[in-house]
């Protein structure tokens, strides 16, 4: 008994380190992993946004439980990112000095606003504007050899 709780223990601490940074500074950064995390929560909202529209007017109760699921889940992935973008980017990652220091602020803004439209909409086009300026974002921000490795992992 003792072994199962302290093995739910570390699976429960372990879950929420890896969602957020830890702010110490401890200097262990992946830029690319984030933005990687960014666009598997607004490709997920897509999923979400299809699937809540699909079942919006199934009249049983599975269905009506599926739609509750899958509107919890594309508010959870827009929070990931505002999450991100707060916590990683804006509290660690951008300077001021910075050269591109205002263009990543704004993108990041706009990142951000994004994400809190998902949450409020339906809108197929919000998930897509998300997409798009992560891409601006990361042309922006990471140097040459990231964003071909970013790249390479998105294919």
């Amino acid at each position: 008994m003792k072994k199962n709780l302290v093995l739910i223990f570390v699976i429960l601490s372990s879950t929420s380190f890896l969602n957020a940074h830890c702010q110490i500074p401890c200097g262990i950064y992946d830029d690319n992993a984030r933005i990687l995390s960014m666009i598997e929560d607004f490709k997920t909202i897509e999923k979400a946004i299809i699937k809540i529209k699909e079942l919006t007017n199934d009249p049983d109760a599975l269905s009506k439980n599926q739609l509750t699921r899958w509107i919890d889940t594309k508010d959870k992935h827009a929070s990931n990112i505002q999450n991100t973008v707060s916590t990683y980017f804006l509290s660690q990652r951008i300077k001021e000095s910075n050269k591109n220091y205002f263009k990543q602020m704004n993108m990041l803004h706009k990142i951000l606003v994004t994400a809190m439209k998902c949450k409020q909409t339906l809108d197929n086009e919000n998930f897509k504007t998300g997409l798009d300026l992560i891409d601006l974002f990361s042309k922006i921000y990471l140097d040459s050899d990231q964003l071909q490795r970013l790249k390479e992992y998105n294919k």
